[in-house]
């Protein structure tokens, strides 16, 4: 994998849509690393439902995190898990809130929780009174952009990113699509 250009998935601000860029991106070990300074980030689509244990890894520039890691099991269409963060340990700290609250949304620093909403109906949905949930989203936002979130609705642009009917670039449990193919892609461009 090293030296090759990789699939990143640019954000556009205020859209759904998202373009596709080719980039040399860090790695550590043979191992893909998120880069804060350039804004280029793992995202991570685990499948909730079935077992299988598959997790879609992608890349995307446009959060503009720097450290921590948000996460979500509201992901259009097939609500799977997805996160996005600047390390691999934020990333699987934020997945595990979610997975311990039973689906919700979490920002998460180091191994702190910054701010949760809990989904407890199919990960989705919640009981709790409106009044309630608008502030514990209130507070859900301040602590995205406490990690240096320059999204608006990061929850909604995280949520949007594992819907593989829009273009351009999205990634699912299976990896990135390339929506115009309609096919699954490798992470790494193949340089011939």
């Amino acid at each position: 994998h090293m030296g090759g250009k990789a699939r990143i998935i640019e954000l556009i601000p205020g859209q759904i849509m998202t373009r596709m860029c080719h980039e040399t991106v860090k790695s550590t070990g043979g191992w893909v690393a998120g880069d804060t300074a350039a804004d280029v980030l793992k995202l991570c689509v685990v499948e909730r439902h079935h077992g299988t244990g598959n997790v879609g890894v992608g890349l995307v520039r446009g959060f503009g995190i720097q450290e921590g890691a948000l996460a979500s099991s509201v992901a259009h269409d097939s609500h799977n898990v997805i996160a996005v963060g600047a390390t691999d340990h934020d990333i699987a700290g934020a997945i595990t809130v979610i997975r311990d609250m039973g689906g919700g949304l979490a920002v998460v620093q180091g191994n702190k929780v910054l701010a949760s909403v809990q989904l407890e109906v199919a990960g989705l949905m919640t009981q709790k009174p409106l009044n309630v949930l608008t502030e514990e989203l209130k507070a859900l936002k301040q602590a995205a952009r406490q990690l240096g979130c320059r999204v608006q609705e990061p929850f909604m642009a995280l949520s949007f990113l594992a819907l593989p009917v829009i273009p351009e670039i999205k990634v699912t449990d299976k990896g990135v699509v390339d929506v115009a193919r309609f096919e699954v892609v490798p992470l790494f461009v193949d340089e011939h």
